[in-house]
């Protein structure tokens, strides 16, 4: 299934029915009065995050979308039927936006969660409602009223604790293969990851943590270059990014220190916010390099950076230091989600 992000759709809510002018009209009964019912309410356009979902595909070419009007009032008082509510099921973690104004219509972070994005034109009133005691034969009713109608833009921002970062061939899918159940595509040449990935790392029963692998990216992505730029967003909710680097590349091109010195430049050119979040650096590919310089490899790049936050040394391909590597995350992930998850985290020890 292609994998889309970002959608612009139409969205039109019912119309309310329009109020009856009716009079009972009875053999035997001369004086009947006035009996126009009022109309139904136009249906509502509603949003709902389905679990199941993670990609907005289905509206990549079904852009418009209407409710149900309402039925229009009758005789004998009879109010005529609301129009049915249209739902549409989008992934957990859509926001969505009104493409004329900007505004931030809502966002769907929990499975189940409704969000209405055009509300139904509300009812018309029959003319039963206008008599009186000088009016005894009315004839005005109203009608329904237009519901909303707006462009919206949905834009989907996946859930996850953990956001890996790095150039391509970092070897960021081949960690999240080797820390979880998810299966993205691995090979010796750039962008085998061209959609981001999501995996849950389980590192005991009860204690997991959900990781996303994106794109990778190259020099000059905030000004559009490469893949990653555009999948950024997705690391938006997370609390932690790993920032993934090949110790020891083969082509000898973007060094340990340089790669992760170009990474930070397009962080803070895409979003200073983001920079500022949480990083943490992986040396990966330890395996390429000869075991009694490994240490000393590592211990210079972490001192050329003056590099403060936690670091790690890994290989994602034979698991060496994964494990560490992981615990560590689920540790700082259930600091991150506060007393309730920790302390729940801690019980199932």
């Amino acid at each position: 299934m292609k994998f889309v992000d970002e959608v612009e759709i139409y969205v039109e809510a019912g119309k309310g029915g329009n109020g009856c002018a009716s009079f009972r009209r009875e053999k035997f009964i001369p004086k009947g009065g006035p009996d126009g019912g009022d109309g139904g309410n136009g249906g509502d356009v509603i949003l709902e995050a389905e679990p199941n979902l993670n990609t907005l595909i289905d509206y990549r070419f079904s852009r418009s979308h209407m409710a149900e009007h309402g039925q229009g009032g009758m005789g004998r008082e009879k109010t005529g039927k609301s129009g049915d509510n249209l739902i549409l099921k989008v992934p957990v973690g859509t926001m969505v936006r009104d493409k004329e104004t900007g505004e931030l219509i809502g966002d769907l972070t929990k499975a189940g969660e409704h969000l209405v994005v055009a509300k139904g034109g509300e009812r018309g009133i029959g003319n039963v409602h206008f008599k009186s005691s000088t009016n005894r034969a009315p004839r005005q009713c109203t009608n329904g009223k237009p519901g909303e109608s707006r462009r919206i833009i949905m834009e989907l921002r996946l859930l996850a604790d953990v956001g890996l970062l790095g150039f391509p061939n970092a070897g960021k899918s081949t960690f999240i293969r080797s820390v979880s159940a998810a299966k993205p595509k691995v090979a010796d040449y750039p962008f085998t990851t061209l959609y981001p990935n999501l995996g849950v790392v389980r590192v005991q029963d009860h204690r997991s943590f959900i990781i996303a692998d994106i794109p990778g990216l190259i020099e000059g992505a905030a000004e559009g270059a490469g893949l990653g730029i555009q999948f950024l967003r997705h690391l938006s909710r997370t609390g932690l990014l790993l920032h993934i680097v090949d110790i020891a590349p083969m082509d000898g091109t973007d060094e340990p220190v340089s790669a992760v010195r170009k990474i930070e430049q397009e962080l803070v050119k895409y979003s200073e916010e983001l920079a500022g979040r949480d990083r943490w650096l992986v040396l990966n590919k330890i395996d390429t390099v000869d075991s009694q310089q490994c240490e000393a490899l590592c211990q210079s790049v972490i001192d050329e950076l003056k590099w403060e936050a936690p670091w790690f040394a890994i290989s994602a391909v034979t698991g060496e230091g994964t494990k560490k590597l992981s615990y560590a995350i689920m540790e700082h992930v259930e600091k991150m989600r506060g007393p309730k998850d920790e302390g729940e985290g801690s019980e199932q020890e």
